[in-house]
């Protein structure tokens, strides 16, 4: 079912039970190699199926059940799974399978017994192509994407790694896709392989464009298969009117400003969730701070009370590691403020309706840390060695910082606010 064209090759169509693949014509003899693949898996749906696979085998892959190739391959399948078949909720994923033309595949568990390596990966309906660059070199084998976030084409990430693979030492590059009950477009829009050499070597001659001829007779079939998909098409509309407003299939699309507003909401939700472990990671430095006060504070009363007559003074090093240990709170407090002050920038950068009370809302949680910050320098003041002339120090009265409970309902307040405000918008 795939259709080529002069710029990109639809593997499958967002129609049930498509099956298609593209192999090279020719073995490769490359001992060691690279593959720069980028396609886009879009469809209509929340959940798409079933996947795209990247293959290297020994033989050329015929149509089968393993994402529209055939089973018992001798090679290696790199698996873009979009359908989560044993509902674990770990879809969409990239999986490593390697077989030496006996394995059948468990595509029930979405290979999870089989798997060398994999990671999962949202591929679907991006704004920008997905690339992946797999390399095969000194027997490991190692699979980067680049998400599709960005137009950078050199933003890659690690996904996966196979160590110790030995493969085929010749083989037929393919990329094959299908779909099933649901339905994504799978189109490829570049296939490129590279011959790797170790260095002093030399490199190979690169091979001679598609011919003119080739690319006219590769178009001229693209128009004919457009044609009879859209007559396809248009004949399943007219045989089934009412299927597109049967009850309970509205939920399983989304419009573009439904996944962008989804994607927004995903956004604000990490914000929040970083917030409130920075909130947790103060509250513990709070708790430390108020340790340190509370020990001073004892020790103070009881030299105080062993010797009323005599003036009783905390000696210099225990002053001194009092306000070192002071100063790494400072330091602590610090980080956490400079951490929420990149969450801002991040929530300000957004650049969608509502950004401005969003970036409001982060101010105030920015000053209130501030004041704590001033409350800590304060506090390091107060605990400052002596001057020139030692005397006893007067006993200090109950620390003015924070207490537990109001800093408690400050963040309950802040956190209903924030969560009110995410789902009004």
């Amino acid at each position: 079912d795939a259709i080529p064209s002069a710029d990109q090759i639809r593997i499958t169509t967002s129609l049930k039970s498509q099956k298609g693949s593209v192999w090279t014509k020719s073995k490769s003899i490359f001992e060691s190699w690279e593959v720069e693949v980028t396609f886009r898996v879009t469809g209509r749906g929340r959940i798409g199926a079933d996947g795209l696979a990247i293959w290297f085998t020994e033989e050329q892959g015929l149509e089968g059940p393993v994402f529209g190739a055939a089973d018992r391959w001798n090679g290696v399948g790199i698996f873009f799974d979009s359908f989560d078949n044993d509902g674990k909720k770990n879809n969409p994923a990239v999986i490593i399978v390697g077989n030496n033309g006996k394995l059948l595949y468990d595509h029930q568990n979405d290979g999870s017994t089989q798997a060398l390596a994999s990671c999962q990966r949202d591929f679907r309906n991006k704004p920008y192509p997905v690339r992946a660059k797999i390399t095969y070199y000194q027997r490991t084998l190692t699979v980067l994407i680049n998400n599709g976030f960005t137009p950078d084409k050199e933003d890659y990430e690690f996904c996966a790694k196979v160590e110790e693979m030995v493969l085929p030492s010749q083989g037929y590059f393919g990329i094959s896709a299908a779909t099933g009950g649901l339905a994504d477009d799978h189109d490829v829009l570049s296939f490129l392989t590279f011959q790797l050499t170790e260095p002093g070597k030399e490199a190979p001659t690169p091979d001679a464009e598609i011919p003119q001829q080739d690319k006219e007779k590769y178009q001229e079939e693209f128009e004919h298969f457009q044609q009879e998909l859209d007559k396809k098409k248009e004949e399943f509309q007219k045989e089934h009117p009412d299927v597109q407003g049967q009850p309970g299939k509205e939920n399983l699309f989304e419009t573009v400003s439904d996944r962008e507003l989804r994607q927004i909401f995903e956004g604000q939700n990490r914000i929040h969730l970083e917030i409130k472990q920075l909130n947790r990671q103060l509250d513990m430095v709070l708790d430390e701070q108020r340790r340190y006060v509370s020990a001073i504070t004892d020790e103070i009363a009881k030299r105080g009370a062993a010797s009323p007559g005599q003036p009783s003074q905390v000696s210099q090093q225990e002053l001194e590691t009092i306000v070192k240990s002071q100063e790494e709170v400072l330091r602590q407090v610090n980080e956490i403020r400079n951490s929420l002050a990149d969450s801002l920038r991040l929530a300000g950068g957004a650049q969608h309706p509502g950004a401005y009370e969003t970036a409001q809302h982060f101010n105030d949680v920015k000053e209130h840390l501030h004041g704590v910050k001033r409350d800590l320098e304060h506090l390091v003041q107060r605990g400052a060695p002596p001057s020139e002339k030692t005397k006893c120090p007067d006993l200090p009265p109950f620390p003015s910082c924070l207490s537990t409970v109001h800093f408690v309902i400050f963040v309950a307040v802040q956190t209903v606010l924030f969560v009110g405000y995410i789902m009004y918008k």
